[in-house]
């Protein structure tokens, strides 16, 4: 890869790194959408030996690049995003990663696809852990940072991208007991 274009690469992901997210870590401070990439990425990690028919590099991947788009458009949070959003996130991704050099260009668009289609076992796999991160991270804030409607998003939330694996299951039910743990802390 030509050096320059590496160094344009890294720009735009850097603005990952200012880019907040609607959830607060338990320092109290707003996650940035790199953070939430990061601790996703790890948990791919270390749930492989969960998966060991899955391919590890390309889940690795799909956990790094699954947020890029949000250099572009910014965080909506799950609960307000809408179709019309995830599109033109969608749109501004595409037109950006068709401007990589190959091998690049043409993997990301691929593995955009995969994760947005979800019948992949990596994809699977991703998008449970993208939720599942996102309702551990709620359980580690501060629940004074709660909206209302995510005590009962707490609950629910996930349960349909788990229900393809006993061992993600476990894990959100774990989380939900978690959340409810925290929620009568506060009665």
């Amino acid at each position: 890869m030509d050096a320059r274009k590496f160094i344009e690469i890294l720009n735009l992901a850097e603005r990952l790194k200012d880019t907040k997210r609607h959830c607060f870590t338990s320092g109290g401070r707003r996650e940035s959408v790199a953070e939430h990439s990061w601790r996703l990425t790890f948990a791919a990690y270390l749930v492989s030996d969960e998966f060991p028919e899955a391919d590890l590099q390309k889940l690795l991947k799909m956990c790094l690049i699954h947020d890029l788009g949000e250099a572009f458009t910014g965080d909506i949070p799950a609960f307000e995003k809408t179709d019309k959003n995830e599109a033109r996130e969608a749109e501004l991704l595409g037109e950006w990663v068709r401007t990589l050099p190959e091998p690049y260009s043409f993997e990301m668009l691929s593995l955009c696809r995969e994760m947005s289609e979800r019948k992949t076992l990596e994809a699977k796999i991703f998008k449970a852990l993208d939720n599942i991160e996102a309702l551990i991270q709620h359980n580690e804030s501060d629940i004074k940072t709660w909206l209302p409607l995510e005590y009962e998003l707490q609950m629910v939330y996930g349960d349909d991208k788990v229900s393809f694996s006993e061992y993600l299951t476990e894990v959100r039910e774990l989380v939900r007991c978690d959340s409810r743990n925290k929620i009568a802390k506060t009665k």
